[in-house]
């Protein structure tokens, strides 16, 4: 806990890095969004809010929030001035699931690329599971954040997934409608229920071998963990994915392939990321 007075007017967000030599603006930027930082008894409501000289500030902090993100390099599939879209690796999330988190996420490496933005899911359209590859388009201002999410809510988008999933399928080609509600008895799960939301996945047969199915998966909404659960409903869960009975594997065998999207500019386009080598190689094994 800092309490003092400040000597003269300035931005909070300096006054703040002055006190503390070793935050960065980022840091204290996040200080302030999360409530941790009071003038005058009052939860400070904008960084860039000037401070005066009797003002009294008091600075909420644990250490352990305050570690700098690494930096991590995406591979841009394509930018422009509103948006930027990169092929996500396996293993990084796309924002941050707490306030203070060191983890690089997608919207860490995001924050420089942004204009007007700030918070742990500044510029984050639409959300990739941490063991989940593939295209994710991320806005760079308000405006085509807002744009682009209502492309994802009005589902004028088109997105194609690749999975490798245990045994095959009956139907070569076919529509999942079942809809998707949580698991009471496992809440950070979700199942397939009568009482879920609408649910649409179609499916097709690309490939198959002795043990495994290459699947192109197509859904028409967008809910939590949609893909694996309707596999998973089906019997034919995805390789690596044991959080819905799927066989172990060397990870997640589900990439976004493609997606297709109208941008800020009114062009529509499709952006693709190509299929990774392991799901080659463990169809040809």
């Amino acid at each position: 806990m800092n309490d003092s007075e400040v000597p003269q007017a300035e931005r909070l967000d300096h006054y703040i890095i002055s006190q503390f030599p070793k935050f960065s603006r980022s840091i204290a930027t996040r200080l302030v969004e999360t409530g941790k930082v009071t003038v005058n008894g009052e939860v400070a409501a904008k960084v860039g809010m000037k401070v005066r000289k009797h003002d009294k500030i008091e600075i909420d902090y644990e250490p352990k929030w305050h570690t700098e993100s690494p930096e991590i390099d995406l591979p841009v599939i394509f930018e422009n001035k509103t948006c930027v879209v990169v092929n996500k690796p396996v293993g990084v999330l796309s924002h941050s699931k707490g306030e203070f988190n060191p983890e690089a996420t997608v919207a860490t490496w995001l924050k420089d690329r942004i204009k007007n933005m700030s918070g742990e899911r500044a510029g984050i359209v639409h959300r990739l599971d941490r063991a989940t590859s593939g295209v994710m388009i991320c806005a760079k201002t308000p405006e085509a954040l807002h744009w682009l999410q209502k492309q994802f809510s009005a589902r004028n988008v088109k997105k194609t997934y690749i999975a490798v999933v245990k045994g095959t399928p009956d139907e070569k080609e076919a529509v999942i409608d079942m809809p998707i509600e949580r698991n009471p008895k496992k809440p950070q799960t979700f199942r397939v229920g009568a009482n879920g939301k609408s649910s649409v996945t179609a499916y097709k047969v690309l490939e198959k071998n002795d043990q495994y199915s290459l699947l192109e998966l197509k859904p028409t909404t967008g809910r939590t963990h949609q893909l694996r659960v309707h596999l998973e409903h089906i019997g034919h869960p995805i390789v690596g994915d044991t959080f819905y009975g799927g066989p172990t594997g060397k990870r997640l065998f589900l990439h976004a392939k493609s997606l297709e999207i109208t941008l800020p500019n009114k062009n529509r386009e499709t952006f693709e990321a190509p299929l990774p080598e392991e799901f080659n190689e463990i169809m040809n094994a």
